[in-house]
């Protein structure tokens, strides 16, 4: 599986595929790619899904230089980009600090 490093590294640099569900996401929540490069600085795992239907993905949770916390699931197969699943602004009333669900 594809470490959070270089999920980090690969999100920093804008080697990362968006799925058609994730496109359709950033056009509806107004997320740019930027803040999606930005998020990559410091991402963490706040949950992981080795056993995920399709591929195995994990849930980080970055913050953009505006502060805007974003949620983004990538998959973690070993490849040279990353693919995102999905992405959003996690709701506060839904998460402790962003990072634990209530």
């Amino acid at each position: 599986m594809k470490p959070l490093e270089e999920i980090r590294q690969q999100l920093v640099s804008g080697q990362f595929d968006l799925t058609r569900h994730a496109l359709k996401r950033i056009v509806e929540r107004n997320i740019t790619r930027e803040e999606i490069m930005e998020t990559g600085k410091n991402a963490i795992i706040i949950e992981d899904y080795p056993n995920d239907k399709y591929t195995p993905s994990c849930l980080l949770l970055g913050f953009t230089q505006k502060n805007r916390p974003l949620h983004i699931q990538t998959s973690r197969l070993d490849s040279s980009r990353t693919t995102i699943i999905t992405l959003y602004e996690p709701d506060i009333n839904e998460w402790i600090n962003y990072s634990k669900r209530r």
